[in-house]
């Protein structure tokens, strides 16, 4: 059997990842509920998203969903058994370019690692790319430059 998956979501009473789907052969979308068990607000959520990946039960319909999607989709979860409102779970996953890494633990700096280098794989420019082009060289104009006090009283000694 072969299926499409379309749209995936969770939802947090009970806990449980719903997943849109299309059947290849008939064309009829179906939605299908995946209950998520034995998973509490301490659970490692990449584990679980692997675990039910590779469920014999649910791997055919979750063959077109990334692990990353349904890592998200764990993360969304555990916030949420955990307290925090939705809005804060999905700002968690986007990467700010002015959020301190420094202040991360080790699982979120690692997370927001994964999600860069997804990011830079997405834009980088390859050889076999039809708009690449080697050797890009380009002028940056220079601003002026603004004198400091400190600048003027150290010109004597050099």
């Amino acid at each position: 059997m072969s299926f499409e998956a379309k749209r995936c979501g969770v939802q947090f009473s009970p806990p449980s990842i719903v997943l849109i789907y299309q059947h290849k052969e008939t064309k009829n979308v179906r939605k299908r509920i995946i209950p998520v068990r034995n998973f509490s607000k301490y659970s490692d959520y990449s584990m679980a998203a692997e675990r039910l990946k590779n469920h014999p039960r649910h791997r055919d319909y979750l063959e077109g969903v990334s692990q990353s999607q349904l890592e998200k989709l764990h993360i969304i979860l555990r916030d949420h058994m955990q307290g925090y409102t939705l809005e804060h779970s999905l700002a968690s996953l986007r990467l700010d370019p002015d959020e301190d890494l420094n202040k991360l633990d080790d699982d979120e700096l690692a997370r927001k690692k994964g999600q860069m280098d997804e990011l830079f794989e997405k834009n980088r420019r390859r050889i076999d790319d039809p708009d690449f082009v080697y050797d890009v060289e380009k002028d940056f104009t220079k601003t002026a430059q603004e004198k400091c006090s400190w600048d003027e009283e150290s010109d004597d000694g050099f």
